[in-house]
């Protein structure tokens, strides 16, 4: 089954960049997409940004358009995803997590993920 290694959070003051990276394993399918989704105290989770291994689409939720930037790297055949945050906010506290619907080849809206990772605390202090 698919896993997930995260890591990268921490915490920052506003306006500060974090990166967060994901190793993924266990994909038996040759096309996939990986997304991140989070989720603040109190509050559902929310997807925020998607990544397609067949074409390297993005998608992006309209609240980190500019300022997250998902990325790919499959060198040395370790299936590695970052997010880069930019101009980070108070709101984007949450805890971040690796996930991945294990069907779509594309990113869209209304993803729904089956496996997760464990998380990464990501704090913004105003």
């Amino acid at each position: 089954h698919v896993q997930f290694v995260e890591s990268g959070g921490g915490s920052v003051q506003s306006g500060g960049s974090l990166r967060l990276s994901c190793t993924a394993s266990g994909f038996t399918r040759d096309y996939y997409t990986i997304a991140w989704f989070r989720q603040a105290p109190g509050k559902e989770t929310e997807g925020v940004a998607c990544i397609s291994s067949s074409d390297e689409s993005t998608y992006y939720a309209d609240s980190v358009k500019g300022r997250f930037t998902i990325s790919r790297d499959n060198a040395n055949a370790k299936n590695t995803v970052h997010l880069q945050m930019d101009s980070l906010k108070p709101e984007d506290t949450a805890v971040y997590y690796c996930v991945t619907d294990t069907v779509s080849i594309t990113c869209q809206s209304g993803y729904d993920p089956v496996a997760w990772g464990q998380g990464t605390q990501v704090t913004v202090s105003s």
